[in-house]
């Protein structure tokens, strides 16, 4: 557990955590209703017999800072996609430009959806060139992200975890198909976060517990939105080393445990 937590750690301060085999990564590029986009697949040594992960980054999309997060989940242990939802003409250089892209996605939760499924998609036939367990799949997701990969849940997708680091928790449609979730669903989120109130953690909940969904909700005190982020350094958004270090850690147990 030590040797666990002490990944994790490195992990969320943004420290170097690479595999003992050099790190790989192949841009892949596909296009879905006229769009171009390009993802990123990331593994160490061989991928054969691993699970793959399906990782939506932040309403920022697929930076280097969202690579290197991909490359420490990565590991030993996991074949990575990093995926691009807005597609390669969109890549926002600020909040602003970031509010207006991730903005358009989430006013379109069919699109939202479709985008992600075609990741997964992507996650599947790449990962199975490379030797990918493409039974076993997970998709994570950060901010922006974390919201998509619920999204995804909710459109029925057959994935094994969904997990939601401080992402959106609810949506137009929450109540009439969160039921439609196939996955164990473990959300992350920050007892203080003013972007994704308690009053949604509440809604979220009352939902969920109407469901037969296997899902899981911790929270984090004294946490707000983007604990994962060493670059997060608002009153509302803002990195939390120990707050990122157990969460990641707990997508690890998950993982394992679905996964053993």
């Amino acid at each position: 557990m030590k040797t666990l937590i002490t990944f994790f750690a490195s992990l969320a301060i943004g420290t170097a955590v690479f595999a003992d085999e050099p790190m790989k990564t192949s841009k892949i590029t596909y296009e879905l209703d006229g769009v171009s986009f390009e993802s990123t697949l990331v593994y160490s040594g061989r991928a054969d017999n691993k699970p793959g992960i399906l990782m939506i980054p932040n309403w920022m999309g697929p930076t280097e800072g969202s690579l290197d997060k991909a490359k420490k989940v990565a590991g030993d242990d996991y074949v990575v996609l990093m995926s691009d939802m807005y597609g390669v003409d969109v890549r926002p250089s600020n909040a602003k430009e970031a509010g207006k892209a991730a903005g358009a996605i989430r006013a379109d939760r069919d699109l939202m959806r479709a985008r992600a499924a075609k990741a997964m998609e992507v996650l599947k036939a790449e990962g199975s060139q490379v030797g990918m367990d493409t039974e076993k799949t997970a998709a994570i997701g950060f901010c922006f992200g974390g919201g998509a990969v619920l999204e995804l849940g909710r459109s029925g997708a057959e994935v094994d975890a969904l997990v939601s680091f401080h992402g959106d928790l609810i949506s137009p449609t929450l109540e009439a198909d969160a039921a439609e979730t196939q996955a164990k669903v473990l959300v992350l989120h920050g007892a203080d976060d003013p972007y994704v109130p308690q009053d949604h953690v509440e809604t979220f909940v009352s939902t969920m517990q109407s469901t037969q969904v296997d899902w899981q909700l911790v929270q984090y005190s004294d946490t707000v939105h983007s604990f994962t982020n060493p670059a997060a350094n608002s009153d509302g958004a803002r990195y939390n080393a120990t707050s990122a270090a157990r969460s990641f850690a707990a997508m690890r147990a998950l993982f394992e445990e679905i996964w053993q």
